[in-house]
């Protein structure tokens, strides 16, 4: 698995946002400059992240973006899920199916698919609520 830097800034855009609910709409001006990632890499991440209902926008002078949802309720898994084009650990399993001519073949698929399911468990069961607290690893 290797989460590119859009996931990573997407899950950093999440944060963000959720750091601040109390703000309402957020400008992507604020979130670029309290981030340091670029307003045009951020108005990609947003996009994705708009479009599979994970934020909301409104437009105007107090535009901006805001979470759907309260930040318990979303899954690390599913804001990556929605950025990145494949999380499985190789390229011959895409969304837990088996791609690969050779499948039948290979001793490692069983292996790997297994890789696969405990990563996805483990990112749908961290929520950007325990990234706000920390307190999943405290004492690690």
């Amino acid at each position: 698995m290797n989460v590119t830097s859009k996931g990573r800034y997407a899950l950093r855009v999440m944060v963000d946002l959720a750091q601040h609910p109390e703000d309402g709409f957020v400008s992507l001006k604020t979130v670029a400059e309290r981030q340091g990632i670029s307003m045009k890499y951020l108005e990609m991440i947003v996009g994705h992240l708009k479009k599979a209902e994970l934020v909301e926008s409104t437009r105007g002078k107090e535009g901006g973006y805001r979470l759907c949802r309260d930040a318990a309720s979303y899954s690390v898994g599913e804001i990556l899920h929605c950025i990145e084009d494949n999380l499985a650990p190789v390229s011959c399993i895409r969304d837990g199916s088996i791609t690969c001519d050779h499948a039948e073949l290979c001793l490692t698929i069983p292996m790997w698919k297994e890789l696969d399911e405990i990563t996805n468990k483990y990112l749908e069961s961290i929520t950007l609520a325990d990234l706000l607290s920390g307190d999943k690893w405290k004492g690690t």
